[in-house]
């Protein structure tokens, strides 16, 4: 027995070195003065944040679903596993059921405003992260696919990326019929109006696209999504694809096997981290992590460098 003890322990630290290391996941219960109302957020700090005091970091910011919550990336996902690969910080932040849009039918619930004017400057104030569009990032699934999509057409100046899985793209022409009272979507009234509103309007990103100069057009973030063939929301997908295909925004849409589901949500979760890795500004990864999930990639006009 005495004889084996150092083969055992070498072979303890042998595991112990292989063990990789984790990032640290933080939640900031932050006050809205916009919303008067308590909004937390998740933090998922890179390995290497606590060492590399002098480091600036760029955030990709991560949207949740209907009916979804705050927490639902790391508690529902490895997304805290596959962050662990790169050098950036990723904050999920609460969004109730608001569409990340300033509501029609609630005054105080001016969700995208919240997220401009109020979320990003506390990150920016609590951490160190890099402080221009260059580093900053936005994405998020269905619902959350929609408000980053908007966020990046709308607010250019503010991400260099925006990515989308299984985006709710098509939800400003949800009917009274499509969104019964006490279903997620009865939100969908309160926060955009009837059907033909100008807020509609202006939160309907197929008009925004429609809409756009060739001069906005230069200044747009780069477009990432997906959408599985199974999901019901995969026309919706196709068709905004085809608009930005015909308007020559640069952008990429991959048509994938999968349903409206947490397995797809999960396994191309990590795919969105790599894609979104090529565009904001930051260190390498420590090393390289190879792609998954590429499916029927339908590419719109070359990506900028």
């Amino acid at each position: 027995m005495l004889r084996r003890l150092p083969v055992v322990l070498l072979i303890g630290f042998a595991a112990l070195s292989s063990v990789k290391p984790a990032p640290r996941v933080s939640t900031v219960q932050f006050h809205s003065q916009l919303i008067n109302a308590t909004l937390p957020y998740n933090v998922i700090l890179p390995v290497d944040y606590d060492s590399s005091t002098t480091t600036r970091y760029p955030v990709l910011y991560l949207l949740h679903g209907l009916s979804g919550h705050y927490s639902d990336w790391v508690t529902r996902t490895n997304l805290a596993d596959y962050a662990a690969e790169y050098r950036m910080i990723i904050v999920t932040p609460e969004g109730s059921n608001s569409w990340y849009t300033d509501s029609e039918q609630a005054p105080n619930e001016r969700y995208e405003t919240y997220i401009i004017d109020e979320l990003i400057p506390d990150v920016d104030a609590r951490y160190r992260t890099i402080r221009t569009r260059l580093g900053r990032g936005i994405a998020g699934l269905s619902m959350g696919g929609y408000g980053a999509f908007k966020f990046g057409l709308k607010h250019p100046g503010s991400f260099i990326f925006a990515g989308s899985l299984s985006g709710a793209f098509n939800v400003t022409a949800r009917t009274e019929q499509e969104t019964p009272a006490g279903s997620p979507y009865e939100s969908v009234l309160r926060v955009f109006g009837p059907l033909n509103s100008p807020r509609r309007k202006a939160n309907d990103v197929y008009e925004i696209v429609r809409d756009l100069s060739a001069a906005r057009i230069a200044a747009l973030p780069y477009f990432y999504f997906d959408c599985g063939t199974e999901d019901a929301l995969f026309k919706a997908n196709r068709d905004l694809d085809t608009l930005m295909l015909e308007k020559k925004i640069p952008h990429e849409f991959r048509e994938l096997p999968g349903n409206h589901s947490w397995d797809y949500w999960d396994r191309q979760g990590a795919e969105l981290l790599r894609v979104a890795v090529k565009y904001l500004q930051l260190p390498p990864p420590r090393r390289p992590m190879q792609g998954r999930g590429n499916g029927n990639v339908r590419h719109g006009v070359s990506p900028r460098p």
